[in-house]
């Protein structure tokens, strides 16, 4: 089976999937880059060594033998990407085709009325809901999304990104247990952009309440951004120069080294987070995500005091509460911690996600479609995004 893969560029978070992909397919697995990687993205250190992947095609570069790859694949997974042309003839074709998307509407499902945009999702979208189309839901906000244009209904699918997947022995895990309990302090992390909707503010909120309470803490703060001066300022304000640290920009390794150490990770974005592949990372760590019910992995990765807490977005305050609540027993932390990890270890990762990626594009060819029952490609069920915090959290149970 020749399967493609096509997508605006390769990054560490789409990696190692691929790598898996090509590990079980060999030659007939191609990823094909529809454009370079953005400058904000290179500053970040997103930009790694990506020019000697075997299996990597550069459609702005060679768009003739990119095109051809396309069409002659026995399945293409297409994403990420918003130039439809490089798909059309394939969907004309009627050959079968695995979307993967975040969501239609991070700015509000109130757009969904102007009729330029519907005009748009019908063309992209709801004309071949019928055809042999099939999508992959990258957050858990997409199926209703997508159930609002009326689009491949009965063919939606929990998907996600898949960053590297760290295996631990047993003994690192323990060690990892073993520095937690010896923090004196709680050490939270936080890390993304500091751009509006990630609201990196939340972490002033929560510095100020803590100090308050004389709960003895720090908060790690990764990354740049349009808000770092006005952060900067909010820390002198409030004197919290010896309890919030920013730590500028990190590469991703380095990142993952600080989750490793953390005690809790706070992820704070609203709607427009479509994923948040941190918060597999975190889990990943072993350390107890902290989370906004409004990030797309979020619903998908997270069972409400199981295997980490979710806040209803911008209630900050509540946020506070459950870091309290983490502070005040330590074994309960370290057992969510544990718990995250696992749902990583069993379900969540690169290796599980590309073994069933290849099945189910061998059902689709078959046209006999069985999906898993939970984890990547099970059922995407339209949960409305109104509902979604009652819902996972159990309060409407």
């Amino acid at each position: 089976m020749k399967l493609t893969f096509v997508s605006n560029y390769i990054n560490h978070h789409q990696k190692p999937l691929s790598d898996e992909l090509y590990k079980k397919l060999g030659d007939d697995y191609t990823f094909i880059q529809t454009e370079p990687m953005e400058e904000e993205r290179i500053k970040m250190g997103w930009d790694t060594d990506f020019d000697n992947i075997p299996y990597l095609k550069k459609y702005y570069e060679n768009g003739y033998d990119c095109k051809k790859i396309i069409i002659t694949s026995d399945i293409v997974v297409f994403g990420g990407t918003e130039n439809e042309a490089i798909i059309e003839d394939r969907l004309h074709e009627g050959k079968p085709v695995i979307r993967y998307s975040e969501r239609l509407y991070k700015e509000g499902q109130w757009k969904c009325v102007s009729p330029r945009g519907l005009r748009k999702k019908y063309h992209d979208h709801t004309r071949y809901s019928d055809s042999n189309v099939y999508l992959l839901c990258a957050g858990a906000y997409v199926a209703d999304d997508f159930n609002i244009i009326r689009a491949y209904r009965g063919k939606r699918f929990k998907w996600g990104y898949f960053p590297e997947f760290i295996e631990y022995s047993e003994d690192e895990r323990k060690a990892r247990r073993d520095l937690r309990r010896s923090h004196h302090e709680m050490e939270i992390l936080w890390a993304g952009r500091l751009i509006d909707w990630k609201h990196p503010e939340s972490v002033i909120k929560l510095a100020k309440i803590l100090s308050a309470k004389d709960i003895p803490f720090k908060i790690n703060v990764v990354g740049e951004g349009k808000m770092k001066e006005e952060i900067e300022g909010m820390i002198t304000k409030n004197s919290l120069e010896d309890k919030v640290i920013l730590l500028g920009k990190r590469s991703p390794k380095e990142v993952r080294e600080l989750m490793d150490t953390s005690d809790i990770f706070l992820l704070t974005s609203d709607y427009k987070e479509g994923w948040g592949a941190v918060c597999n990372e975190a889990m990943n760590s072993g350390c107890v995500v902290v989370a906004s019910h409004a990030a797309g992995a979020v619903p998908t990765l997270i069972k409400h005091r199981q295997n980490g807490l979710i806040f209803p977005s911008g209630d900050f305050n509540k946020m506070a509460s459950l870091v309290e609540e983490l502070v005040k027993d330590q074994k309960w932390r370290l057992s969510l911690g544990e718990n995250a990890y696992e749902t990583l270890e069993s379900e969540w990762n690169h290796m599980v996600a590309a073994r069933r990626l290849i099945q189910f594009s061998e059902d689709v060819l078959r046209g006999e479609i069985e999906p898993w029952t939970s984890g990547p490609l099970s059922e995407a069920k339209v949960i409305h995004q109104r509902n979604m915090y009652k819902k996972i959290v159990g309060i409407d149970q």
